[in-house]
């Protein structure tokens, strides 16, 4: 694990956690400390998830359908709920992800090759 302090961490943009979320369930079912470990894992430790945001968005994404939870029982032992992605959940990743995608080349676009050396 990184040393780096967690006020060095990026902060996820507005939007960003839901499609972080989606992305890691494609990977299979997932209770939601392992979401928020897998995110901060795969983002090497930049990314480091707020369990005060993470609660709620799973709620959200539940009640839009695009995720669906059961209760289970954790590696630990102990009683968790843990989340996959539906159909529509996948459906609306494959979305999320294009625009995401075209959003960071136009930023990168307007940043262009100055930005890189800052």
């Amino acid at each position: 694990m990184s040393t780096r302090e967690e006020k060095d961490r990026l902060a996820l943009l507005q939007g960003t956690l839901d499609l972080l979320i989606l992305r890691t369930l494609v990977f299979g079912l997932q209770h939601g400390q392992g979401i928020a470990r897998a995110i901060q894992q795969t983002s090497a430790d930049e990314l480091l998830v707020d369990h005060g945001a993470l609660y709620p968005a799973l709620q959200r994404l539940e009640a839009q359908g695009w995720i669906a939870a059961d209760w289970g029982t954790s590696t630990n032992n102990r009683k968790a709920r843990f989340y996959r992605l539906t159909r529509t959940g996948r459906k609306q990743l494959a979305s999320e992800t294009s625009r995401w995608l075209r959003l960071t080349a136009a930023i990168g676009r307007v940043l262009g090759p100055e930005g890189a050396k800052a």
